[in-house]
């Protein structure tokens, strides 16, 4: 009986572990569980995913948790048809808001044109930047 200190390998181990005590903890509180993925991807080519964007459903909330699109195909609103894809498939969860994080220098000025809204910043994140945590209503602002 004591404690440990984890290496990086074990840390991961720990890390799901930890994560299915915290769910089973709070499941009797939210009166729910599941948690639902949810992925939309886009390809010119069988195989070759150039676009993608996942999360997670959870109650009224999706969680966006990806958001991706090759630079080669960037500025073609790829990104723009991806997120309506996927905020819809949120909507059929049930889902009424989406939740996203974002850094200063990746795309917090595509989801401000999305209709997203910072209600948190983290700054000097992990040291120099800034981390923004955005979120949206689902039905308002429609790509």
């Amino acid at each position: 009986m004591g404690f440990k200190i984890h290496n990086e390998a074990s840390s991961e181990l720990v890390a799901v572990s930890l994560r299915e005590k915290i769910i089973a903890f709070n499941s009797p509180f939210f009166g729910l569980n599941k948690r639902t993925p949810i992925a939309v991807t886009f390809t010119r080519q069988v195989n070759e995913m150039q676009g993608g964007a996942s999360g997670i459903a959870f109650g009224y909330w999706f969680m966006l948790n990806w958001l991706w699109v090759d630079e080669s195909l960037r500025g073609q609103k790829i990104g723009e048809q991806l997120l309506a894809r996927i905020e819809q498939q949120a909507i059929e969860q049930g889902c009424r808001y989406v939740l996203l994080d974002t850094l200063d220098f990746q795309a917090k000025p595509f989801y401000e044109k999305c209709g997203y809204k910072v209600v948190h910043q983290l700054h000097q994140y992990p040291t120099t930047g800034i981390k923004y945590y955005m979120e949206k209503e689902l039905g308002l602002n429609p790509v």
